[in-house]
């Protein structure tokens, strides 16, 4: 575990809060980042985020130091992100989920057909991941996106690495076959 975040953890758990709250500014903008890629919606991160915290401190003094205080964290709040998707089960358009994550790319200088085909291939990807299972979802945002290595991962959804392996190979198998047949009707 990180040296810093063991002192601060020490003197969260002796009542510092301000100890805490150093924790949250140095861990949040990164666990975001991570929870609008399984959510979808920035609202809804946010909200993720802060219900994560807000467990996570009051379990602090749960936590062993068995793997790296941000793990943990993630873990927390991937289970708070299923748990909220579980109560919901709303579907959303890719349409409203790009107003609401509003992730539109900036413009880079490029030509505008280059543009376009890039919004194109991102906007496939993006759906083709609202279609994935929440298991499978996960493991590729942390994997693919998070660059996550599979023990972290098993750390993180509490799962064998044996099955982080399986899952995220049939995680790519599903992405790869909704992306061939998204590309094929368009």
């Amino acid at each position: 575990m990180n040296r810093d975040d063991a002192q601060l953890i020490e003197k969260s758990l002796q009542g510092d809060s301000a100890a805490f709250g150093e924790l949250v500014r140095k861990h949040q903008d990164r666990l975001y980042n991570t929870v609008v890629h399984v959510v979808g919606c920035r609202e809804e991160a946010e909200d993720v985020v802060q219900e994560a915290f807000v467990q996570a401190y009051v379990k602090l003094n749960t936590f062993q130091g068995n793997s790296a205080f941000y793990t943990w964290l993630y873990r927390i709040a991937f289970n708070t992100a299923i748990s909220r998707q579980r109560r919901k089960k709303v579907a959303v358009s890719v349409e409203q989920s790009r107003e609401m994550t509003g992730s539109e790319p900036m413009d880079t200088g490029e030509a505008p057909g280059e543009r376009l085909e890039r919004e194109e291939r991102v906007q496939l990807v993006q759906q083709a991941l609202t279609v994935l299972s929440e298991d499978h979802r996960a493991i590729l945002v942390l994997r693919e996106m998070e660059g996550c290595c599979y023990e972290t991962i098993s750390e993180i959804l509490g799962l064998p690495i044996g099955t982080v392996r399986s899952r995220l190979h049939r995680a790519r198998l599903h992405l790869r076959d909704h992306l061939k047949e998204a590309m094929q009707s368009s």
